[in-house]
């Protein structure tokens, strides 16, 4: 089986949910991650933390980094990519997970909020990549993965919440772009998307508490949808608007039924992609 041994992954975001369950599973591996999130302190509304993080994948047998990062702050990426570099020599994947949500029309998103959105998920991921790149090109796989939906574009996806939606596609072009300005160096640049909705702290606070995540699929899912992308061959596998499903579907794995949150309950479709 192919491995991440060995590796260094730096994950934006990922003091819990999909970013946790991907850094859980490099460590799985026995890979070096780092964890650069916002959470240093206990948050009474989100579980884990940075320290937290890191706990966990010591215990799954990583190594691990923690990072107090806001990656709409330059020094504080700067800070956390060189820290990451003296540690564990170099840095092989990125994982651009952190991300800002308001699923809210235009004439009740405020300025403030759009402005965060963008910032985080469009700049921010732009500028990670960025600041990360130089160590990736020293790698002999290097991957980034972004978090992001296919570039669908059709006004259903953009209708109820454009601000959000352009945050998100933003992420999704740095894929387009990248892929495309890195294909010489070997650079891989793809986003993975769920075919439904994850049970995360941001389906249970704002799309129907317990209801939501009954109907949703644990973040494992994605967690080893990512696996099987990083383990790929760079050069070969760029460019690519990854469906969590389809990639399971890849390797032969068709049953799904262990990643719902509650086989009995109907899945609920995620954005950006329809149900089949």
């Amino acid at each position: 089986m192919p491995t991440l041994k060995g590796k260094t992954v730096f994950i934006t975001g990922g003091s819990r949910g999909i970013g946790l369950a991907i850094a859980l599973k490099c460590a799985r591996d026995g890979a070096n991650v780092t964890i650069a999130a916002k959470t240093a302190k206990p948050h009474p509304k989100l579980e884990g933390t940075i320290y937290t993080s890191v706990k966990e994948i010591e215990a799954a047998g990583g190594q691990g980094l923690a990072c107090q990062v806001d990656i709409r702050d330059e020094d504080m990426v700067a800070d956390a990519v060189a820290k990451t570099v003296d540690k564990f020599g170099g840095i092989d994947i990125l994982i651009n997970n952190a991300s800002a949500i308001s699923l809210t029309p235009t004439l009740q998103t405020e300025m403030k909020r759009y402005d965060l959105m963008h910032s985080v998920n469009t700049r921010g991921t732009f500028m990670v990549s960025k600041a990360c790149i130089p160590y990736l090109m020293k790698s002999e796989n290097p991957h980034v993965l972004n978090i992001s939906p296919p570039l669908n574009m059709e006004a259903k996806w953009f209708g109820p919440h454009v601000a959000y939606t352009m945050a998100k596609f933003g992420m999704s072009m740095c894929v387009l772009g990248m892929a495309e300005e890195f294909k010489k160096q070997g650079l891989a640049f793809n986003a993975l998307w769920p075919r439904t909705t994850i049970a995360t702290a941001a389906i249970k606070n704002l799309l129907g508490g317990e209801t939501a995540m009954c109907g949703s699929r644990k973040p494992d899912i994605m967690a080893d949808a990512a696996h099987i992308i990083l383990t790929r061959d760079a050069k070969a596998h760029s460019g690519n608007f990854y469906i969590d499903d389809e990639v399971l579907a890849s390797e032969g794995i068709k049953d799904l039924s262990a990643y719902a949150v509650d086989p009995e309950a109907t899945l609920l479709p995620d954005f950006f992609v329809d149900p089949v």
